[in-house]
């Protein structure tokens, strides 16, 4: 009953500067991403009401490419704006969700039983303490996309969750300075247009 959520919000997609003319001139749409350790499923993903981080990941993903391809043309970072209206969205930051994603579990795990496969599992990458590779969430939830399509119930339009990630911000600190707040976007339909983010103006009081 409740898991439509009626405001507008703000994400932001880091990306490199071909991407970010294909999608702001040419009026192409931003790919979906379908890895098998994604977050929060395949979709679009976007940082929720933080440019600094889209920045940081577009700047670090860049900088990763330019490494793997010597030689070849650099890529550019840059980060596309959008507006976006979550609408049925499976919310990870509400406490109900957690039923949701255990039923999804669950399903998952007594299905590959029966084919004598493993789950998948998360995983984190060398010199980096963080789950970054999240294959069983993955997983898990296009388990529940599915058993939504299986069951005729309405599907999901987006997924929500935050994410508690990198170092404290200070000694003894249960903050963590790359916590956040990540959209996966399943429906192209909530993106209700997209933007060039624009410089903080100083001489003028925020709005």
């Amino acid at each position: 009953m409740y898991s439509n959520l009626p405001n507008l919000t703000l994400g932001f997609h880091g990306c490199d500067m071909i991407t970010f003319h294909k999608v702001l001139h040419h009026n192409e749409t931003l790919s979906v991403s379908k890895n098998s350790y994604d977050w929060l499923g395949n979709g679009v993903y976007f940082w929720e009401n933080s440019l600094a981080r889209a920045e940081e990941w577009a700047e670090s993903y860049c900088e990763r490419y330019n490494k793997r391809h010597i030689g070849e043309q650099n890529k550019t970072p840059a980060v596309i704006g959008a507006v976006i209206s979550l609408g049925h969205c499976l919310d990870l930051t509400d406490y109900g969700s957690a039923e949701i994603l255990k039923s999804g579990y669950e399903i998952l795990k007594y299905e590959l039983s029966l084919m004598g496969r493993s789950l998948p599992v998360n995983k984190n990458i060398t010199g980096n303490t963080d789950l970054l590779l999240r294959e069983l969430d993955c997983a898990v939830i296009e388990r529940i996309h599915q058993f939504n399509r299986e069951m005729n119930h309405r599907p999901y339009d987006s997924v929500r969750g935050i994410f508690i990630e990198g170092i404290p911000v200070y000694e003894n600190s249960g903050i963590m300075e790359k916590t956040h707040t990540q959209l996966c976007i399943i429906n192209p339909n909530c993106v209700k247009g997209y933007f060039r983010p624009l410089a903080f103006d100083a001489s003028w009081n925020a709005v």
